[in-house]
């Protein structure tokens, strides 16, 4: 069942998204070091998870008036079970409720579990052309981070 985080739940996700990242790896992709985006969060009213103990969660912002995929993880032992396919509706979903014209995200175009696996749950590419001034801003700010391991993009899903 997908619902919102509770804050004492915030911290015991970390270990989820460090393993997800871990999985990059096989790919070739290595993040640089630094905190992941979990901690940074304070409201946990930003985030959804399934489970109890959470197996994965959703980390949802705002950009350019859509609702914005900021992280999606998932334990890597629970993965293939429907865990990220559930916390992906729930975003649109929530998207939905909010009145936001879409959902947003960035990620690599070719790891098969990103890009082509946001395809088969209803987003596309985003040219460009098409990007607001926060989005432009969030992309310059990955590429600061160095995150732009491998060929990127940026996708939306209309509600």
């Amino acid at each position: 069942m997908v619902r919102w985080a509770e804050a004492d739940e915030l911290a015991g996700l970390v270990p989820i998204e460090l393993a997800a990242d871990r999985l990059f790896e096989q790919v070739g992709i290595v993040f640089p070091p630094g905190t992941t985006m979990i901690e940074e969060v304070a409201d946990p009213h930003a985030v959804l998870v399934e489970g109890a103990p959470p197996d994965g969660f959703a980390l949802i912002g705002e950009v350019d008036g859509c609702v914005h995929l900021d992280q999606l993880a998932v334990r890597p032992e629970r993965m293939r079970q429907g865990v990220g396919g559930r916390l992906v509706a729930a975003v649109i979903d929530h998207a939905r409720a909010c009145g936001a014209p879409g959902v947003t995200l960035t990620t690599f175009r070719d790891v098969p579990w990103n890009g082509p696996w946001y395809a088969r749950h209803g987003f596309s590419v985003l040219p460009e052309s098409a990007w607001g001034p926060e989005l432009r801003a969030l992309v310059a700010h990955e590429r600061e981070l160095g995150i732009e391991l491998a060929p990127r993009v940026v996708m939306r899903c209309l509600v």
